[in-house]
């Protein structure tokens, strides 16, 4: 005849194996979940970089056909172009370039249609913040056609400012010709426009 006691012990026996079952069913379905975040984690990572990489690939091929024409009507280098574009304008992202269609930070005078804006400029060996008076375009190939007129028709104070840019043989003589005519404040202009077409091969669409 079996007693309360044994019997409260033989339920006791009898429940162990099913509840070792169940935590490891709970500790087996956690770990599962903690590989699918990790690995949703990664996937998403790997879509936002590509995301990124599409998107300068994108630029590149937005604004390349126009810039082969430049080259064709008047002799600046294609890589020139773009190369200084995706500096100037972040690869299209900036505000300036985004908002306004100026993709190299063409200053604006007297009557022409403008927005002030913050830039940062390179002044007595320091970077420096400053408000300044910007171009505003209807398209980037309006801006790109400005950037041209610059090398073609120079400045009033000297109209052959940019004419060894026009006539360099190739990338890296045309950016150090415009880090000499004094293009950009950066000291280290030319070094990074000649990284980033080389970053990029950039200099394939000067043939």
């Amino acid at each position: 005849m079996n007693s309360p006691r044994y019997r409260k012990k033989k339920m006791r026996k009898t429940n162990l194996p099913m509840l070792f079952a169940g935590l490891l069913i709970v500790g087996v379905a956690f770990i599962f979940s903690i590989n699918v975040l990790s690995d949703g984690s990664k996937t998403e990572e790997a879509s936002t970089q590509q995301k990124e990489q599409v998107s300068k690939e994108q630029f590149i091929d937005r604004i390349s056909p126009h810039a082969k024409e430049l080259q064709a009507s008047y002799g600046v280098l294609p890589s020139i172009i773009i190369g200084q574009a995706i500096l100037e304008s972040n690869w299209g992202q900036s505000t300036l370039a985004s908002k306004y269609n100026n993709l190299f930070g063409i200053k604006a005078y007297g009557d022409q249609k403008k927005v002030n804006l913050e830039t940062r400029e390179y002044i007595n060996e320091e970077w420096i913040v400053i408000q300044g008076d910007f171009r505003v375009y209807n398209t980037w190939e309006e801006s790109m056609d400005d950037h041209t007129r610059l090398f073609v028709n120079g400045v009033t104070w000297n109209p052959r400012l940019y004419e060894h840019v026009l006539l360099a043989k190739n990338y890296k003589q045309a950016a150090r010709a415009l880090q000499d005519a004094g293009y950009a404040t950066d000291p280290t202009y030319a070094d990074k426009v000649i990284h980033v077409i080389e970053s990029y091969d950039l200099n394939k669409y000067d043939h």
